[in-house]
């Protein structure tokens, strides 16, 4: 897979753009055996469980690389089979809002079935009053993790994204994945537990992502749903704001039909632009 990485990098470069989500990255270092891939020297796609990328090389643009490799990928992987979803449709992510790829999906039946913005807020922006970390609201305590809290995110997490198909799906292993990465700070997971019982329980978490001295991530936003409506979300991402306040930006990812995260990310200074909108189509099983 040196080659398809080799080719990524050099888009992203070029874009500003990773074509290649976290997920896929994961899967290409600790499950290639599940990837099929179609390579050649302008460009490449890859189709990993139901998902579908298509990378082409910046200088082999507009001459019709991505339609023949997107052609060679769908010869073998029609959108159906091992590879398709559980709804028999094959998937792929435009990173970004890129007319070629409007009209690649379109020529070869894809419709667009999902637009994930990308919201950003510069730190130089004030923050409302947060408590701070190790400190008590009420029966709710809030603080960064801590080992042994592994179980408790994975329930929240799949709790809180059990219709969304890529966080929700979640586990143990992949949470390990994650917390091996270079990235993880225990202190910017940041976590919201209920001490009224006999046995802790978890109410919520922001997961922060330091990718820079010039950039970090609201990565993930888990409320338990017992635990929505409380503003629990509002106070937990206003703290690892704090967390991040020393990059010069945080950006995040949020479904577009997502109305009330839209309106929590809003009212916390984060906007959003049209090209920073990443779009999703599916294709159905001929």
């Amino acid at each position: 897979m040196d080659d398809v990485l080799r080719i990524a990098l050099e888009a992203e470069a070029y874009d500003g753009v990773a074509p290649l989500d976290e997920a896929t990255r994961l899967s290409l270092r600790h499950r290639p055996e599940q990837a099929r891939s179609w390579v050649t020297q302008e460009g490449f796609a890859l189709v990993v469980g139901s998902e579908l990328s298509l990378v082409v090389r910046p200088d082999c643009r507009g001459r019709g690389v991505g339609t023949e490799l997107l052609e060679q990928a769908l010869a073998d992987v029609p959108g159906g089979g091992p590879s398709a979803g559980a709804d028999g449709e094959l998937r792929a992510w435009s990173h970004g809002h890129q007319p070629a790829a409007v009209a690649l999906a379109a020529s070869h039946g894809f419709r667009a079935v999902r637009e994930l913005w990308v919201m950003r807020r510069p730190t130089s922006l004030e923050l409302p009053g947060t408590p701070s970390l190790d400190e008590r609201l009420g029966d709710v305590e809030v603080r960064s993790f801590r080992p042994g809290d592994e179980a408790e995110i994975v329930r929240v997490n799949a709790a809180a994204f059990a219709h969304h198909p890529e966080q929700g799906a979640m586990t143990r292993d992949g949470l390990a994945e994650r917390m091996a990465e270079p990235w993880f700070e225990p202190e910017g997971l940041i976590e919201a537990w209920d001490r009224s019982g006999e046995t802790p329980r978890l109410l919520g978490f922001h997961w922060t992502k330091r990718h820079s001295a010039e950039s970090g991530e609201v990565y993930v936003v888990g409320i338990d749903p017992s635990a929505q409506g409380r503003g629990l979300g509002k106070v937990l991402t206003a703290l690892g704001l704090v967390h991040l306040s020393d990059t010069a930006e945080v950006h995040l990812y949020v479904e577009s039909d997502n109305a009330a995260a839209v309106r929590l990310y809003e009212g916390l200074g984060f906007t959003h632009a049209r090209a920073d909108t990443h779009v999703q189509y599916a294709r159905m099983r001929p």
